[in-house]
C-alpha cells in the first residue's frame, strides 16, 4: 500500500511538472492573440480522516486531494465571449474522480450603461446563487480546503455546480442606492453511474436523471460599504430510473427545494461569512412503490477570517446541518430504523480551524483541522453505511499546496 502511494505521488509530481512547462507556452500564446485569455491551476495536498468514511474507507492517510484545471475565454466579438473550464479532480468519497467539464458557455453582454449590465450565459452555465458557489471549483479562491458540508455538499458537486441551460444576469449600480445583481438560471445536467452510486451506493445498478433546475438569487451591497447581503431560492428535480434486473430500488422521483440568505462582510483585516438555509427533500418510490418522504432540512454556517499580513490567512468557522429541522437530534430517524441507523446519521455540525500562506506569487499552503459531530452529510446518502461510520466525533485535516497561471 506505502509502494503504491508513493508511485501514485510520483505520478502526479511528473503530470503537474509536465503541466508548469506547458505554462510558458500559453502564456506566449495569450500574447499572441490578445483576445485570447489563458489561466490554469494545480493543487495537491494530503487528507485524513478518522472516524468515517469522508475520504477512505480505511480512515489511512490520503493523497486524493488533487485538483488540476485550465481554464480559457475567447472575445469573439465586442458584446460576446466564449469560455470554459475543464478539471481534473481526486476527492476520495467526497465525489467522483476523473475529468469533467465544469463550464462551457457563450457570454452576450445584451446592454451596457453606466449604470446597468446584462448578460446573457448559454451552455453549461456556472452557479453564481450562493457566496462560493461560482469559486468551488478554483482551489485558491476558496475559503478553505473543504466549504461547509451543509450548503456545499461535495456529493453533490457536479449538480450544484451549474447546468446545461440558459443564465441571465442584471445589474444595477448607483452612488445612492448601491449594487444589485440579480440572477436567474435554469437547465441541468447530465449525471454518470458513478456519481448516481456516489449518491445511492453501489447496491443502485439504475441511473439518476437530473430533469431540470431553477435558480434564482438577489444581492445587495449598498453605496460604499463593505457590506453584502444575498438571497436565493433553488427548485430542481431528479429521476432514479430502476435497472431492468438486479436492482434492489425501484423507480423514483426526488424534488430538492432549497432557500437561503447569506452576508459578507470584507474589510481591511477582517472577513465575516454566514450563510443559512430552509431546505425540503421530497422523495417517493425507491424503496417501496408506496414510499413518500418529505424531510424539512436546515443548515448554517459563520465563519471569521483575519488577514495577519498579505501572505497569511487565519481562518474559523462554525457550522450546524439537521438532516431534518423537525428531528434535531436524530431519535425519530433511529426509532423508524428499528435502530439500525444511530441518531447521529440525522445532523453533522462543524468547527473549523485553518490558514493559508502565500509562499510566493501564485504559491499557496492551506491548511486545516474539523472537529465533527454526526454523519448525516456523508455519502451514499440514501443507504449510510453504519458499519464504517460507527463514530458520534470524528476528525478531519488536510494540507494543500496550489500553484495557479
Amino acid at each position: 500500500m506505502l509502494l503504491q502511494s508513493k508511485t501514485r505521488i510520483m505520478l502526479k509530481i511528473l503530470v503537474c511538472a509536465q503541466l508548469l512547462m506547458l505554462t510558458t507556452d500559453l502564456c506566449a500564446e495569450e500574447e499572441i492573440d490578445p483576445d485570447l485569455q489563458i489561466h490554469g491551476f494545480i493543487a495537491q495536498g494530503i487528507v485524513k480522516a478518522d472516524g468515517s468514511n469522508f475520504v477512505n474507507d480505511d480512515g489511512e492517510l490520503s493523497i486524493e486531494l488533487t485538483e488540476v484545471g485550465l481554464n480559457g475565454s475567447y472575445q469573439l466579438t465586442s458584446s460576446v465571449r466564449l469560455t470554459g473550464q475543464v478539471t481534473y479532480l481526486e476527492g476520495g468519497n467526497r465525489y467522483n474522480d476523473g475529468i469533467r467539464i465544469d463550464y462551457a458557455l457563450l457570454d452576450w453582454s445584451v446592454y451596457h450603461t453606466d449604470n446597468w449590465q446584462i448578460n446573457l450565459y448559454a451552455g453549461r452555465f456556472k452557479n453564481y446563487h450562493w457566496l462560493y458557489s461560482g469559486t468551488r471549483n478554483v482551489p485558491f479562491t476558496r475559503p478553505s480546503i473543504i466549504l461547509p458540508q451543509s450548503m456545499y455538499h461535495d456529493g453533490f458537486r457536479d449538480t450544484a455546480l451549474g447546468g446545461n441551460g440558459g443564465d441571465l444576469k442584471i445589474s444595477y449600480s448607483s452612488d445612492t442606492s448601491g449594487n444589485f445583481d440579480f440572477n436567474l438560471s435554469s437547465g441541468a445536467i447530465p449525471l454518470s453511474k458513478a456519481q448516481t452510486q456516489l449518491v445511492f451506493s453501489e447496491l443502485a445498478l439504475g441511473r439518476l436523471k437530473h430533469l431540470d433546475g431553477l435558480q434564482t438569487s438577489l444581492y445587495w451591497q449598498p453605496a460604499f460599504s463593505s457590506w453584502r447581503f444575498g438571497l436565493a431560492f433553488l427548485d430542481t428535480s431528479f429521476e432514479y430510473v430502476a435497472a431492468e434486473e438486479g436492482d434492489i430500488f425501484l423507480d423514483a422521483t426526488l424534488k430538492l427545494q432549497h432557500s437561503t440568505v447569506n452576508a459578507l462582510y470584507e474589510g481591511e483585516k477582517w472577513e465575516f461569512a454566514v450563510e443559512a438555509f430552509q431546505g425540503r427533500i421530497n422523495l417517493k418510490g425507491f424503496y417501496l412503490d408506496s414510499y413518500h418522504q418529505e424531510k424539512p432540512g436546515q443548515g448554517y454556517y459563520a465563519q471569521f477570517r483575519y488577514k495577519i499580513e498579505n501572505s497569511l490567512t487565519l481562518l474559523a468557522r462554525y457550522e450546524k446541518y439537521y438532516a431534518d429541522k423537525e428531528d434535531k437530534n436524530g431519535q425519530n430517524l433511529q426509532q423508524t430504523t428499528g435502530g439500525l441507523v444511530p441518531s447521529y446519521f440525522g445532523y453533522q455540525h462543524d468547527i473549523t480551524l485553518g490558514f493559508s500562506y502565500d509562499i510566493a506569487e501564485a504559491f499557496r499552503l492551506q491548511f486545516e483541522y474539523h472537529n465533527f459531530e454526526g454523519v448525516a452529510r456523508l455519502t451514499p446518502v440514501a443507504a449510510p453505511n453504519v458499519a464504517l461510520n460507527n463514530s458520534k466525533h470524528w476528525n478531519l485535516w488536510a494540507i494543500q499546496l496550489m500553484y495557479w497561471f
